[in-house]
Order: C-alpha cells, then sequence, then structure tokens
C-alpha cells in the first residue's frame, strides 16, 4: 500500500490546525488507499534551516535533518494542512521543505488550505510554486476552506459539509490516481542510475 503523509505546518500558540489536521487525516484513513501518517511540525520542531550543504547531495550533518529526512523519504504522496499568513504560505512549512530535495521529488501533493474570506487559496499558489522547485506534482484538486471556524465545534472538532467532502474525495482519488505513477517513475530512475 502507498505512504501518505499528511503535514500540519502552522506551529503557533492557539492554532486551529490541529482540527483541520485530524478531519483530513480521518478522511484519508477512510478513502481506504494509503498508509496514513500525521506529521505536525510543532513536534518536529525544526530550527530555521541550517546545513551547509546543497539538500540535493543529502550530505546532512545535523541529526534533525537526518530525522527529517527518514520521516518524508519514505512517502509516496503528501496533504500539506496550511494556513494563510499575511498573503503566502508559513515560514514553518517553507523552512521544512527547504531542508531536502530527493525526498519530496516526484510526489503529488494536495493542499488543504483555510483562512478567512480567501480560504487560504493565495497561500495554497505560494506553496504550488514551492513544490513545483522540488519536482513535486501538486494537485489542481484541493480543499479551500473560507471562514473554517464556524466549522470547529466547541470541542475543537472539524465538523464537515457535502461540500467539502466532494473536494477531499476529489484531491485524494486524484493522490491515487498520481501516487503509484510517480513511484514507478521513481524507481525507474534508480534502476538506471
Amino acid at each position: 500500500m502507498l505512504n501518505l503523509k499528511i503535514i500540519l505546518s502552522s506551529t503557533r500558540e492557539g492554532r486551529k490546525g490541529p482540527s483541520i489536521a485530524n478531519w483530513i487525516y480521518d478522511y484519508a484513513v477512510k478513502h481506504g488507499e494509503f498508509n496514513v501518517e500525521l506529521i505536525d511540525l510543532q513536534k518536529v520542531n525544526l530550527p530555521f534551516m541550517d546545513e551547509p550543504n546543497h539538500p540535493k547531495q543529502q550530505r546532512y550533518i545535523h541529526q534533525h535533518t537526518r530525522d527529517w529526512s527518514a520521516m518524508i523519504g519514505p512517502a509516496d504522496a503528501f496533504i500539506f494542512v496550511a494556513p494563510e499568513y499575511n498573503y503566502g504560505m508559513p515560514a514553518t512549512l517553507k523552512n521544512a521543505i527547504d531542508f531536502l530535495y530527493n525526498e519530496w521529488s516526484y510526489k503529488p501533493v494536495g493542499i488543504v488550505s483555510y483562512g478567512g474570506l480567501s480560504a487560504g487559496t493565495r497561500s495554497a499558489q505560494m506553496l504550488k510554486l514551492v513544490c513545483n522547485a522540488v519536482k513535486m506534482v501538486p494537485l489542481t484538486e484541493g480543499v479551500n476552506l473560507a471562514f473554517f471556524n464556524k466549522n470547529i465545534n466547541e470541542q475543537g472538532i472539524f465538523i464537515s459539509s457535502e461540500l467539502i467532502d466532494k473536494s477531499a474525495e476529489a484531491m485524494m482519488n486524484e493522490l491515487h490516481q498520481w501516487a503509484p505513477v510517480l513511484k514507478a517513475k521513481r524507481e525507474l530512475a534508480v534502476t538506471k542510475s
């Protein structure tokens, strides 16, 4: 079975991202096509990029980078759960991506963005540019949550809707279409090298 890593990118105090990340995690598990793991960047706690060598070389000198590489490398697909901060993606997510290169390459990524009126779509667009730079394949299909607070109940649980579920289903189906194709491409590249 293919491996899907869901990455929760908000690390700030009082964040609402865990409610959304837990919802998409449960949704992905029910979808049934992936082994699913939820990674919280707050718990990973990467420092600001501190590796002297280019990530393509994979000559990591810090244990936190080697641990991050071991966490991300086995993935066949990703979902980034990303809020919008000042028209962009969280710095924590950009930093986490910048630590690695090959571990991200030729893997599909879906984005669950959230915010106010814009639903985090500007964050998602910025994130897609960064994903392209490390040779990930960002999907057109995603989940964009406007005024997301209205969907979080008093217990901190995200309550979805039919429309949100349809977006999640489309994204999951597309991830499942791309993941085996790109895995085959990665495996072919290894046999040729």
